[in-house]
């Protein structure tokens, strides 16, 4: 991302608001929480087909869609694999952010894109600040996270009841 430096603040706090409202990162917080997270915001643009961040990549924000589309792919040996399509609302590099991880996939915008950015720095002063509202947001990533696992251990199942030989080789304990 060093070429879409976030650096434009959000002014138009009732049309960020809603988005916010309907994030599952952001649930259960009331609207003064929800507007120190919104202070903290940035905004970012893309255009049609360029990378936001590649697999392997540091992480470094917690990404909000707020117009355009975002594709999600794995890379698989030399050929990209789609995972899902991000569409507006959608939050993506949570994970990665508070896990102090790499990027375990690629994102590229479809389409002309703004996303919303929360950094870890913010993150970092939020822990700060508001310690309730740190262990809250952290809740509901360790919650978000843990439900994206459960759906691709379900998927994994899957996978291995039609290709059990395939599937299950490599599988290592955690």
């Amino acid at each position: 991302m060093s070429e879409h430096v976030p650096r434009e603040p959000l002014l138009e706090v009732e049309k960020v608001l809603p988005i916010l409202d309907k994030i599952s990162i952001f649930g259960g917080l009331n609207e003064s929480q929800l507007y120190q997270i919104f202070k903290r915001l940035k905004q970012v643009h893309y255009q049609a087909g360029e990378t936001i961040f590649e697999e392997g990549d540091s992480a470094s924000y917690i990404y909000i869609v707020q117009t355009g589309k975002v594709d999600l792919v794995f890379n698989c040996g030399d050929q990209p694999v789609l995972k899902a399509e991000l569409p507006p609302g959608t939050c993506f590099g949570e994970t990665s952010v508070i896990g102090i991880q790499p990027h375990s996939a690629s994102t590229i915008a479809m389409e002309k894109t703004d996303l919303l950015v929360l950094s870890g720095e913010a993150l970092n002063e939020l822990f700060e600040t508001d310690k309730t509202l740190f262990s809250m947001l952290i809740l509901n990533i360790a919650r978000e996270s843990c439900r994206r696992l459960y759906k691709t251990n379900r998927q994994l199942v899957e996978q291995l009841v039609q290709y059990p030989p395939a599937a299950g080789s490599g599988i290592q304990g955690y």
